[in-house]
């Protein structure tokens, strides 16, 4: 069996790291897609494409000839009231969760149709289905991560699955102001049902649920992983 081609856009931290990981612990080939990429060292087999997704043209070229997945896992969580929200900033966040995945989808899109068999994850969050306080900039941005994500499914089916994935509060680098104290990491874990905080892993095991053969019959779906919090009271 050839071996398997992925792409991690976002893949030099948190979740998109711990995706990275796994799929090498798989044997599979992966291309990182991200402004820095500090773990050479550890990960020699891993490419690095340096790019900004915000900013930079994607260059298929730089790309495998046959993506079998594209996990895009870049994100943001700028909260804060209503009356404080910025234009420029509602803007940004939008660029980096919607537009970014649509540029890489697009320098991807051939290369997964040449896998005749392949899968993009994105992100979303909780927020989006709770209606959390002070989260109206990520939750906007995110919404439409997740009708992108069954646009996508739609069109680029029967070859191409696409699916979300929805976490609730993860220990990733992006949320540790709001885990920085023992007493903040507990208020946290008591939200939800399970009674803790989401690690990397838990996420990342599930994305590479998607991405793999293993979901084949899985798409157009925004998956909870979120301790509960989205579907149950305890």
């Amino acid at each position: 069996m050839s071996q398997k081609n992925y792409v991690v856009v976002g893949g030099s931290h948190g979740i998109g790291l711990g995706i990275v990981k796994r799929l090498i612990r798989s044997a599979a080939a992966v291309t990182v897609v991200s402004r820095t990429w500090e773990f050479a060292s550890s990960l020699p087999d891993v490419i690095h494409v340096p790019a900004d997704v915000t900013t930079d043209t994607m260059d298929p070229g730089c790309l495998p000839d046959s993506i079998d997945g594209l996990a895009y896992c870049p994100g943001s969580i700028h909260l804060g009231p209503v009356r404080g929200l910025k234009p420029d900033a509602m803007i940004r966040d939008y660029e980096l969760n919607v537009v970014g995945a649509v540029k890489c989808l697009q320098a991807s899109l051939v290369a997964m149709k040449a896998s005749g068999n392949s899968s993009m994850v994105m992100f979303s969050t909780v927020a989006v289905t709770q209606g959390l306080a002070m989260h109206s900039s990520v939750a906007a941005a995110k919404g439409a991560v997740e009708g992108l994500t069954r646009a996508f499914a739609a069109e680029l089916a029967p070859k191409i699955r696409v699916n979300c994935i929805a976490p609730s509060l993860t220990d990733t680098p992006l949320a540790e102001r709001l885990l920085s104290s023992d007493e903040k990491r507990h208020a946290m874990a008591q939200r939800h049902p399970l009674q803790r905080v989401g690690s990397v892993d838990d996420v990342a095991a599930m994305a590479e649920f998607l991405l793999t053969d293993v979901s084949s019959w899985i798409t157009g779906q925004v998956m909870a992983v979120d301790g509960g919090m989205s579907r149950i009271r305890s």
